[in-house]
C-alpha cells in the first residue's frame, strides 16, 4: 500500500471518529480532565465519594463506634470505636469474632446494634427487599465476653434463611424480639427459647410490619415496641383483606411471564385497617386499644411508649389527613384519652419529635399551627402548651433535646431556603425568645449533624451545591473542628478541575393569579463554561414541584445528577431549576399549603410564570428552545408544561410519570388532593393525561415496568391518549426496572444517554 493511500486512510479514520464523537455527544479531548463526558460521569470509580460509618454513639463508653475494612487475613470489617477527645482507637469487634460455625468468613454487617448493657451485639446480614427496601434477613447475636456468636430464629431461620425483620434487644437485655412471616416472636437470649406471641399472620394480617403504602408514605415498617420495663411489646396489626393488589409483570426471566402481586391502595380505594394491641412477652392475649370509627378511615401513623410501662401515646389520622389526634392508651384496659388535637383545613404533618421531659411530664411537640412550623412544649394532660421556638422561620428538623444541659438542637434556615443550619434554644426561661446559631455563617451551604447521647460532639457533614461532602468530628456548642473524618480529596478535586461556571442562586417574581400579588420562587442556573451573551442559549429546566421534595438546595446531591447537567452546560445548555409553591420549602404554611386540592395546576402555573419571566429578564435564553425535565412527581409536571403550555415549552422529557392522579396511591394523593369522588375536577384537571391532545413539542417517556411506586399503567394510559389524539412521541421502556431504574447491568448509563440523544436532537445546541 503506498504511503498516500496510507495517509489518506489515516485522514478518513480520523474524520470519521470526529463525526462519531460529536453525533454521540462525546467531547474529542477524552483526556481533558476540565471535560466531562457520560463514561466518566457513570465510571464507578473515578467519582465515587468516600462514605462515613454507619457511626453509633455510644451509650456504656465514651465515643462512637463506625466499621472499617479488617487488616486481617478474614477480611471482612471491623467495629472500631474513636474517643471524641483523643482520638483514640479501639477494635471493639474485630472481623475474626464473626466468622459463623464452620464458616471461613466474617458476616457482612449490613446494620448492627448494641444491646442496652453493652454486653452483646446484634448483626444483620443477608438481607432481602420488602417491598421497596431490604428490611428482611439474618440476624446473629455476639455474646462480647465469650465471643460466642450464634443465628437468632432458631430452627425455622435455618430451614429458610433470611426471613426475620427488625429484631431489637429488649432494654432489660435479656431478649430479642422480631417479626417473622407476619407474626411477631421473642427469644430469651439466655436459654435460647423462642415465643411465638401471634399466631394470625398470613398475607393480609401484618403483625409487627405494614403494607407498602405505609411503608412508602409514613416511613414506617419496623412495626413493634418494647415496653421500658421489658414485660410487654406494643405493636401494629394492618388487615389489608379487601386492598386490591397490583400485578406486575416480569416477562424477561424466564419462557414464560411471572406475576407477582402487590397490595396497593389506589386513591380513593380500600385501605388496610389498623390498629395497635400490646402482649405480654411471655405470650397470652393482644390487648386492643379502643379507638371510636372506621379503622379503614383512619391511619395510626406513630405510635411509642408513653415513658412509662402502663400506658403507649399514638398519632392517628382521619384518611383526610386534615386531623391528627395525639391519643393515651391503658395497657391493661384498653382505654384511651385523646390528649392534643392538631387540625388544618389542608392536610396536617406527622410529628416525628415526640420527646418526653420532667420523668414523663411534659412532652415536645411539633406543629404548624401559628402558620410556621415550631416547636412546642406540652403537658401530659394536653393542657398546657408553650412555642419555644416563636417567629417567622420553619423548624426543618429537630435534632436532639439535651434535657440535662436545657437545650433544643435544631435545624432551620430562616435566610436561604435551600440551606440548613444547626441553632439551639433553651427549654425554659427566658433566653428560649434567643436561639443561638451554631453553625459558622461563613460557611453557606447544608449542615447535617448526629448529635452525641450528651450533645457534647457531633458528626458533622457539610457540602454545597458544587462541592462534595466533607465529615468532621466536632465539639459543642463551640462547632470547633475536632478532626476531618472524610474529606473526599480526590472527589473534590476532580469536581473543580472540570470547566464550569459557577452556580447562580436567583429569585424571580412572578404574579398569583387570584390575589394579584407578587409571589418570589427560589431557583438556581448553571450556564456554559464559555457564557457570552449575547448569544441565545436553549435552557433545560429540571423540575419536581410537589409537595414531597425540593430541588433548590445548596448541597452536593446525587453524582449522577449534577454531573450530567454538568455536562449539558458543557455542550452548551442552560440548566435551571425552580421550586413553585407547594414544595416544601421553609417559607411557611401557607406557601406549602396553598396547593391543596389543585396538584399539578397551581405549581405548573408558577413554573410556567417563571419561565416567563426568566425568558423577559434574561435575554441570551433562546425562547424557541426551552425543555424540561422531571422523574416521578417531576415527571408528571414536565407532562403537564408541554401539555398547558404547549407555545412555551418545546422539549419535554418525563422519566417514571405519573399521568393520571387515580393512579397513585391513598396515603399520598389524598393527602394533597381530597378523596377523588370529593375533588372530580381536581384529580382530572390535575393529571397531564387528560391534556395529550395538547401536545404540540417534542416528547420523550421513560419507564421501567416493574416500577411498584408508579406503575408503568401511568405510562400505557398516556400511550393511550396520544395515540388517540394522534400525538407523536418518543418512548424508552426499561424492562423489570423500579422506580429508580437502575437494576441492571449499565441502565443508568443508558437512560442518561437516552436523555442526551434525546435532547440533541430536539433541543439542540446552535
Amino acid at each position: 500500500m503506498s504511503k498516500i493511500n496510507k495517509k489518506t486512510i489515516f485522514l478518513l479514520l480520523i474524520f470519521v471518529q470526529f463525526f462519531f464523537l460529536k453525533a454521540a455527544g462525546i467531547p474529542q479531548n477524552l483526556q481533558d480532565p476540565a471535560i466531562l463526558n457520560l463514561d466518566r460521569i457513570f465510571s464507578p470509580d473515578e467519582f465515587r465519594a468516600q462514605k462515613f460509618g454507619p457511626a453509633r454513639w455510644l451509650q456504656h463508653h465514651p465515643g462512637y463506634t463506625t466499621l472499617e475494612p479488617s487488616t486481617a487475613k478474614t477480611g471482612g470489617k471491623d467495629i472500631v470505636r474513636y474517643d471524641p477527645q483523643t482520638g483514640k482507637r479501639e477494635i471493639m469487634t474485630p472481623a475474626g469474632w464473626l466468622i459463623p460455625p464452620g464458616k471461613t468468613s466474617p458476616l457482612e454487617i449490613e446494620d448492627y446494634q448494641w444491646s442496652p448493657d453493652g454486653k452483646q451485639l446484634l448483626i444483620f446480614t443477608e438481607s432481602r427487599k420488602v417491598w421497596r427496601q431490604n428490611t428482611r434477613g439474618d440476624y446473629w447475636v455476639l455474646n462480647l465476653r465469650t465471643r460466642e456468636l450464634w443465628k437468632l430464629g432458631g430452627e425455622a431461620a435455618e430451614k429458610e434463611p433470611s426471613t426475620l425483620m427488625f429484631a431489637k434487644f429488649s432494654p432489660d437485655s435479656s431478649r430479642v424480639g422480631y417479626v417473622r412471616k407476619n407474626n411477631l416472636f421473642a427469644q430469651d437470649l439466655a436459654t435460647r427459647r423462642i415465643i411465638q406471641l401471634t399466631i394470625d399472620g398470613s398475607t393480609t394480617i401484618i403483625n409487627g410490619t405494614f403494607d407498602w403504602v405505609y411503608e412508602e408514605e409514613f416511613f414506617l415498617r419496623d412495626g413493634f415496641r418494647w415496653s421500658p420495663d421489658s414485660k410487654f411489646i406494643a405493636y401494629w396489626q394492618l388487615d389489608a383483606a379487601g386492598v386490591e393488589n397490583f400485578y406486575l409483570i416480569d416477562y424477561t426471566s424466564g419462557l414464560y411471564p411471572k406475576i407477582i402481586p402487590v397490595q396497593y391502595p389506589k386513591a380513593g380505594t380500600v385501605n388496610s385497617a389498623s390498629r395497635v394491641g400490646v402482649v405480654s412477652a411471655q405470650g397470652g392475649q393482644t390487648t386492643w386499644f379502643d379507638c371510636p370509627g372506621d379503622p379503614r378511615q383512619h391511619y395510626i401513623a406513630r405510635m411509642d411508649w408513653a415513658d412509662n410501662s402502663d400506658e403507649i401515646v399514638f398519632q392517628r389520622l382521619n384518611r383526610l389527613q386534615n386531623t391528627n389526634w395525639l391519643i393515651m392508651g391503658n395497657i391493661h384496659t384498653g382505654k384511651t384519652d385523646t390528649i392534643l388535637t392538631d387540625t388544618d383545613s389542608a392536610w396536617v404533618e406527622v410529628c416525628d419529635d415526640l420527646l418526653w421531659l420532667e420523668n414523663g411530664k411534659r412532652f415536645t411537640w411539633v406543629s404548624e399551627r401559628d402558620g410556621w412550623k415550631h416547636v412546642y412544649i406540652v403537658s401530659r394532660s394536653g393542657a398546657e402548651m408553650e412555642c419555644i421556638t416563636p417567629g417567622a422561620f420553619d423548624v426543618i428538623k429537630v435534632e436532639k433535646i439535651d434535657e440535662k444541659g436545657g437545650w433544643l438542637y435544631y435545624v432551620a434556615s430562616p435566610q436561604h431556603a435551600g440551606q440548613r443550619y444547626l441553632f439551639r434554644t433553651r427549654l425554659t426561661g427566658k433566653e428560649r425568645r434567643q436561639p443561638q446559631q451554631l453553625t459558622p455563617a461563613a460557611q453557606p451551604g447544608t449542615h447535617t449533624y448526629q448529635i452525641s447521647l450528651d450533645a457534647q460532639w457531633a458528626i458533622h457533614t457539610y457540602s454545597t451545591f458544587e462541592t462534595p461532602t466533607v465529615t468532621t468530628l466536632i465539639r459543642l456548642p463551640e462547632h470547633e473542628k475536632k478532626r476531618t473524618l472524610v474529606d473526599n480529596a480526590l472527589l473534590r478535586e476532580k469536581v473543580a478541575a472540570l470547566k464550569r461556571t459557577p452556580v447562580e442562586f436567583f429569585s424571580v417574581t412572578i404574579q398569583d393569579d387570584n390575589s394579584g400579588q407578587p409571589v418570589r420562587l427560589d431557583g438556581w442556573c448553571m450556564k456554559p463554561p464559555a457564557f457570552a451573551p449575547p448569544k441565545k442559549y436553549p435552557v433545560l429546566f429540571y423540575v419536581y414541584g410537589e409537595p414531597w421534595n425540593q430541588t433548590v438546595l445548596d448541597r452536593w446531591g446525587s453524582n449522577y445528577m449534577y454531573l450530567w447537567h454538568l455536562y449539558l452546560t458543557q455542550q452548551g445548555y442552560i440548566v435551571i431549576s425552580i421550586d413553585n409553591r407547594g414544595t416544601p420549602a421553609p417559607h411557611g404554611r401557607e406557601w406549602r399549603k396553598c396547593i391543596y386540592r389543585q396538584v399539578g395546576i397551581l405549581a405548573s402555573a408558577d413554573q410556567a410564570r417563571a419561565v416567563q419571566a426568566i425568558i423577559k429578564e434574561r435575554p441570551y435564553v433562546d425562547s424557541n428552545r426551552i425543555g424540561t425535565w422531571g422523574w416521578s412527581g417531576g415527571g408528571a409536571m414536565a407532562l403537564n408544561a408541554i401539555f398547558r403550555y404547549p407555545d412555551l415549552y418545546h422539549t419535554a422529557i418525563a422519566v417514571a410519570p405519573v399521568t393520571d392522579q387515580r393512579y397513585y396511591d391513598t396515603i399520598y394523593q389524598e393527602r394533597y388532593m381530597g378523596m377523588p369522588d370529593d375533588n372530580k375536577e381536581g384529580y382530572k384537571n390535575g393529571s397531564p393525561i387528560h391534556l395529550a391532545h395538547q401536545l404540540k413539542g417534542n416528547l420523550l417517556l421513560v419507564h421501567g415496568t416493574s416500577d411498584d411506586n408508579v406503575h408503568f399503567q401511568n405510562t400505557e394510559a398516556l400511550i393511550n391518549a396520544l395515540v388517540e389524539a394522534n400525538k407523536q412521541f418518543s418512548l424508552m421502556i426499561y424492562p423489570n426496572r423500579s422506580h429508580s431504574i437502575r437494576e441492571g447491568s449499565n441502565t443508568s448509563r443508558h437512560l442518561y444517554e437516552s436523555m442526551t440523544r434525546f435532547l440533541e436532537e430536539k433541543l439542540p445546541v446552535k
